[in-house]
C-alpha cells in the first residue's frame, strides 16, 4: 500500500530530478587520498621518477631490445594533462640495457630544475669502462632544456659493474653519480659504493671515492639507489653481500656533500645468492621514506632529517606471491603509498600490487592490484600536490 501510495504522489507531481548533495567531510575526518594508476608512455618499461617542489614530474624509461635499450625523458607540468613528447637520452643507440630490472636507467633533478641521468651501459654502448669494461654512463640535460648532452662514462678505475648504478643531484650544484664495484674482480664480497662527485651542476666530476667503508661487501647483481633531499643530505641504499651469504640492507647518509657518510644496518637478510632486488628513496615533506625487500616481503621506513633516525621497517598486510621491486610515496598529510611488483622472475612479468597507510604506519582501505606487468619491468610512484598518489608502470 505505501509503494502504490507513492506512485500515485509521484504521478501528481512529476518525476523529481536528481540532485546531487555534496557530502561534508567532518573536520575530525581525513580523506582518503586517490591513487591513479597509469602505463609508461608508448609501452616503455623501467620508469623511474623525479619530482620539483611545484609537482612537476620528471621520468625516464627504457625502449627496444632488452639488451640494447634506448632511453626516454619525458615531462608533465602541474598544469598539464598529459606528459611531454619523449626525448632520448642516450646519444649512442641502444646502449641501455633492462634485463634484470636493476641495471636501467635513473633521474635526479638539481638545481634550476636541470635533470639528470646515469645508468649502466650494454654491451653496443661507449665510452667504455676502465680496460674496456662496461661504463658508468651519464648524461645531463643541455642548458636549453631542449636536449641531453651526449653521454660519458664517469667511471675512473672502480670498474666491475653487474648491478645498477644510480644518480642524486641537489639545488646547491652538487651532482653524485653512485655505482657498486669491485676493481680487482676478487668477489662480491669484497665490492664496495663508488661515489663521483660534481660541485658544478654536472658538468665534471672528480674521480671516484669508496662511500662504504665498513667491509659489509656489495650485492652483485642487485641495485642501488642515491637521492639528495632539499638540505642537501645524501642517501644511499645499497644490499650488502658480507661473507657472500649476509644480503643485509644499508644506508649511508652524508652530510658534507658526499665527502664522508656513516652507515647504518637497516634489516638482515641471510642468504647464500643474490636476490637480484632494488630499492628506493624519495623525500615526504622534510623528511625521507625508504623501501626495500627482505626475502619474499617489501618494506619501507621513515627518516628523519633532523636527526637522521630511522624508524622501524613497515610491510603491507597479508601475503603476496614474492614481493620485489618496492617504490614508495609520501603525501602532504603524511601518508605514505608503498607500491610493488608480484610473481616476476628471470624473463617472466608480473602484476603491481599497492597499499597506502596512514600517518601513523597503519594499512588503510585504499589499496589495489593492476595485472599485465611486462617483462623486466619495475614500478614507480609519486605524490602531487594535492595529496593523491600516481603508480605507474
Amino acid at each position: 500500500m505505501k509503494m502504490r501510495a507513492l506512485a500515485i504522489l509521484l504521478a501528481l507531481i512529476g518525476s523529481p530530478s536528481l540532485v546531487v548533495v555534496p557530502t561534508r567531510i567532518p573536520d575530525n575526518v581525513q580523506a582518503r587520498p586517490e591513487v591513479k594508476v597509469i602505463r609508461v608512455p608508448g609501452g616503455g618499461i623501467q620508469p623511474q621518477v623525479a619530482l620539483e617542489r611545484d609537482g612537476a614530474v620528471h621520468m625516464v624509461f627504457l625502449k627496444g631490445p632488452d639488451d640494447a635499450s634506448d632511453i626516454y625523458y619525458v615531462r608533465q607540468g602541474p598544469r598539464d594533462s598529459d606528459f611531454s613528447m619523449p626525448i632520448r637520452v642516450n646519444s649512442v643507440p641502444g646502449s641501455a640495457m633492462a634485463v634484470g630490472s636493476v641495471r636501467g636507467a635513473q633521474i635526479a633533478v638539481g638545481r634550476a630544475g636541470r635533470v639528470y641521468v646515469a645508468w649502466l651501459g650494454s654491451n653496443q654502448a661507449t665510452p667504455r669502462g676502465p680496460g674496456n669494461k662496461t661504463p658508468m654512463l651519464y648524461a645531463r640535460m643541455n642548458d636549453q632544456g631542449t636536449a641531453f648532452e651526449p653521454q660519458k662514462n664517469v667511471m675512473q678505475f672502480a670498474a666491475g659493474l653487474d648491478g645498477g648504478g644510480s644518480v642524486a643531484a641537489d639545488k646547491f650544484g652538487h651532482v653524485y653519480v653512485v655505482w657498486h664495484g669491485n676493481p680487482k674482480e676478487n668477489g662480491e664480497a669484497n665490492r664496495q659504493v663508488w661515489v663521483a662527485r660534481s660541485s658544478d651542476d654536472g658538468k665534471t666530476f672528480d674521480r671516484e671515492a669508496p662511500a662504504n667503508k665498513a667491509p659489509t661487501g656489495a650485492c652483485g647483481c642487485c641495485g642501488l639507489r642515491a637521492f639528495s633531499d632539499d638540505r642537501g643530505t645524501l642517501y644511499i641504499l645499497y644490499r650488502a653481500a658480507l661473507e657472500q651469504i649476509h644480503r643485509d640492507m644499508y644506508l649511508l647518509t652524508s652530510t658534507d656533500h658526499g665527502k664522508s657518510f656513516t652507515e647504518r644496518l637497516v634489516s638482515p637478510w641471510q642468504l647464500n645468492a643474490c636476490p637480484m632486488s632494488t630499492d628506493y628513496i624519495n623525500q615526504a615533506g622534510e623528511n625521507g621514506l625508504i623501501a626495500w625487500q627482505t626475502e619474499e616481503q617489501v618494506y619501507f621506513a621513515k627518516v628523519t632529517n633532523a636527526n637522521q633516525e630511522l624508524s622501524p621497517g613497515i610491510a603491507p598486510p597479508n601475503q603476496g606471491h614474492y614481493r620485489k621491486h618496492p617504490a614508495v610515496a609520501g603525501n602532504t598529510r603524511g601518508e605514505v603509498l608503498l607500491t610493488w611488483t608480484e610473481g616476476t622472475g628471470w624473463k617472466r612479468g608480473g602484476s603491481i600490487a599497492w597499499q597506502v597507510f596512514d600517518n601513523t604506519g597503519k594499512p588503510t582501505e585504499v589499496r589495489g592490484t593492476a595485472p599485465d606487468l611486462p617483462v623486466w619491468d619495475v614500478v614507480a610512484a609519486y605524490a602531487d600536490p594535492r595529496g593523491g598518489f600516481t603508480v605507474i608502470y
